[in-house]
């Protein structure tokens, strides 16, 4: 079994930062890629951030230059840290892994989800 746990959504104003964690445990050999998604209400699930098991990284356009996403290997841990928000960033944010299972196969995983809201 393996589980992403998310923490780190708040309620915070336009212009501050919030910090999101997801964190992998479980039977886990290792992680590929993990990614930080979002939804807004009424619209479609999009991708924020992308990292690579080596530490490659790509955004989507509306977050660059204020998202950054990390990871630790060590505590199979991703990060999202965010700056410079914005009330269009409000959403419930998504964290996703592909997750080479003990004794098993690549599998993606998903995070709970938690909520984001900027407010003006």
């Amino acid at each position: 079994q393996v589980q992403l746990v998310e923490s780190g959504g708040g309620l915070v104003q336009a212009g501050g930062s919030l910090r999101l964690s997801c964190a992998a445990s479980g039977s886990i050999s290792s992680i590929g890629t993990m990614d930080w998604y979002r939804q807004a209400p009424g619209k479609q699930r999009e991708l924020v951030a992308r990292i690579t098991s080596g530490g490659g990284t790509i955004y989507a356009e509306p977050v660059k230059g204020r998202f950054t996403i990390s990871r630790d290997n060590a505590k199979n841990t991703v990060y999202l840290q965010m700056s410079s928000l914005k009330p269009e960033d409000t959403a419930v944010y998504y964290c996703n892994a592909n997750v080479l299972q003990y004794r098993s196969v690549w599998s993606d995983y998903w995070g709970q989800g938690t909520q984001v809201t900027v407010s003006s």
